[in-house]
């Protein structure tokens, strides 16, 4: 099979493909390619990716080598089986088509099929259907290549069951299994966990999968480049992975940086502010590959920003209490959010952060104004709130010289983008509309897709547009009601056929009779694809029957009850107000507590942003909107009940 490069304008990702050769390849700087290709700005790339070019320079077709094919653990012989690496529109209805394979024999042959059903992916089949069936796609052994690393967070529900194995140092992941129960279970902390097993945290607990449980010591690096004496002990953030210690010593026009073991390029562009081409004019050897011990020297920076109010950071809480115009329309929701927020801050305090915190009432959106005469911005590190965009705009425009880190816990909106020192926490509805056009794009076969819309059909209309331009002649209807999804008809044989269906309707009742209905003709026909944008309470309760659906759905505010971090902020919170904390009090605790552990030793908030950070039930991963815009949080987890 041949994976090539379309000339001219644009260069299609194959196998040994990263982003340094491919800018060498067309003449240009690995940045300037990246900021053509703004998705892949972290550099993740996987084979069969489209990536906009400057040069009208064509490359080489790779080829795959052909081999005998590789031994399969399964009754029937290895010289009886092949693979076949995976082609644009193929899945897995497809290939039981093509290959006159049951759905049943396809995934005995390959366990971990839903997850390697991506562009260059091998599929084990039957040799001789491969012969009979497979025409120009036969059978090859590809060399293997490292899978790019999942951009967010990936949760496997399987409704199955296994049988504990642990052998030594390694233990088999069973379908009940969670961080919790096998932390505590072998006495390892989650971190250390991680660190055993690289990928981990990314690729998250899969049955059927070996990890290592060894438990080893493992110490957090120090956050301030050059600066290693009496560091102080970083605060625990939640879910964040810990890294070991950097080794990192100063030179006159640069630092030098010893390269960890699970470092990456990216990693290193990240932790210390440069651009990768001023860390490969400083290291060419970094064209050769990154390798553990290696010495890297990285250019310095500007000089640090300074705490204003001595060692404490100065944080003012804006919250809309109505107090001074006897307003209660938000006080209720303002309280809970300032119950989380004091409990991050007691928190933080209580693990040797100093702090100075000052809460103002906002009060409503016409009386704002007479709010901002209490904060004086010669004075404060990080203001957070306050709710409503015209209010956050009035504070942007307040604090304009100091660029005050300015944090929006509800307001998102392009008209905010163009603010440097905002930091939007709300992630948009377009975030998860372009991620459900990535995940149908990655199963399409020429299916029809249904799109079930509320009222207002934005979320539908801005998914229709996406599909439009990222798959070949789809045939897409956008539908009132779940009610109004049918089962495709083969015009062949008259029989029933898969569709896509996609829910872009946010109400839990919209919920509730996607699911009757996906149920419905998932038991009608095999293979149908559903999609939400939107997070069901009775995605939970129907997992077993929605898994014959393959549904796939996106979502955020949901609390993992089963983990160490999780356990003890709810502890602490009920112990305190004895009560567990409302939907405005977790929001509360999230972003205080992301913002302040986002501080490093010299009250740096901006400089932390890259790190992405769970806390109670909210993801944050920061981008920024524009070259010099804000920075808008993209999190989310992505939750696959595989049959």
């Amino acid at each position: 099979m041949v994976l090539g490069v379309s000339a001219q304008k644009s260069h299609t990702v194959v196998q040994g493909d990263n982003p340094y050769n491919i800018a060498k390849k067309y003449g240009m700087t690995v940045d300037e390619l990246l900021k053509l290709n703004p998705k892949h700005k972290d550099g993740k790339l996987a084979i069969g990716d489209v990536l906009t070019i400057k040069s009208d320079k064509a490359a080489t077709p790779a080829v795959t080598k052909t081999a005998p094919a590789e031994k399969v653990t399964s009754n029937t012989s290895a010289s009886s089986l092949g693979k076949i690496v995976l082609l644009p529109k193929q899945t897995i209805y497809g290939i039981t088509k093509q290959y006159r394979i049951s759905e049943t024999d396809l995934r005995k042959l390959n366990p971990e099929l839903d997850s390697h059903m991506k562009i260059g992916d091998e599929i084990t089949l039957p040799l001789a259907s491969i012969k009979k069936y497979g025409g120009e796609q036969q059978a090859v052994t590809a060399e293997k290549h490292a899978e790019p690393a999942v951009e967010k967070n990936i949760t496997t529900i399987t409704p199955t069951t296994a049988t504990a194995a642990v052998e030594g140092e390694s233990y088999v992941i069973q379908a009940k299994d969670n961080y919790y129960r096998i932390t505590k279970q072998f006495g390892i902390s989650q971190q250390d966990l991680y660190a055993l097993n690289p990928g981990l945290e990314e690729k998250g607990l899969k049955p059927g999968d070996t990890i290592k449980i060894k438990r080893i010591n493992t110490t957090t690096h120090t956050d301030t480049v050059a600066e290693t004496a009496n560091p102080k002990a970083k605060m625990d953030s939640g879910n964040e992975k810990s890294t070991t210690i950097s080794n990192v010593a100063a030179g006159d026009d640069y630092v030098t940086y010893t390269v960890q073991q699970g470092d990456t390029v990216f990693s290193i562009v990240n932790k210390f502010g440069v651009s990768i081409d001023e860390l490969i004019a400083l290291n060419p050897d970094l064209s050769h590959g990154l390798k553990t011990g290696m010495v890297l020297k990285i250019k310095k920076q500007d000089a640090a920003y300074v705490k204003k109010n001595g060692d404490a950071l100065s944080v003012i809480l804006m919250l809309p209490f109505g107090y001074s115009t006897n307003e209660t329309q938000y006080r209720a929701m303002a309280l809970d959010f300032l119950t989380g927020a004091k409990l991050a801050i007691e928190r933080n305090a209580r693990g040797g952060q100093k702090l100075d915190i000052k809460v103002v009432d906002s009060g409503n959106e016409a009386s704002f104004k007479n709010s901002l005469t209490q904060i004086n911005p010669d004075n404060t590190d990080l203001i957070i709130g306050p709710f409503f965009k015209s209010n956050v705009i009035d504070v942007l425009d307040f604090t304009k010289n100091q660029k005050i880190p300015v944090v929006a816990p509800f307001a998102n909106s392009p008209e905010l983008y163009n603010y440097s020192n905002l930091i939007i926490v709300e992630t948009n509805n377009q975030t998860y509309a372009d991620k459900i056009v990535e995940e149908v794009k990655g199963i399409y076969s020429d299916q029809k897709i249904y799109i079930v819309a509320d009222a207002k059909k934005e979320n539908a209309n801005y998914i229709k547009a996406g599909l439009e331009k990222a798959v070949k002649n789809p045939n897409i209807i956008i539908v009132n009601s779940p009610a109004d999804i049918q089962p495709d008809q083969n015009m062949m044989t008259g029989q029933s056929a898969p569709v896509i269906a996609i829910l872009a309707n946010d109400d839990n009742a919209a919920g509730d009779s996607f699911a009757n209905r996906m149920i419905a003709i998932s038991k009608e026909v095999q293979g149908i694809k559903a999609f939400s944008m939107f997070y069901s309470p009775v995605f939970e309760k129907r997992v077993d029957e929605l898994s014959q659906a393959s549904l796939v759905y996106l979502m955020d505010r949901k609390i993992n009850t089963d983990g160490n971090f999780e356990k003890e902020i709810l502890a602490a919170y009920k112990s305190k107000y004895c009560k567990t904390p409302p939907k405005y009090a977790i929001v509360g605790f999230d972003v205080v507590n992301d913002m302040l552990t986002r501080e490093n030793k010299k009250g740096e908030i901006f400089k932390q942003m890259n790190k992405v950070q769970t806390q109670l039930a909210t993801k944050f991963e920061f981008v920024k909107s524009k070259a010099n815009g804000a920075y808008v949080n993209t999190g989310y987890r992505v939750i696959r009940l595989v049959p």
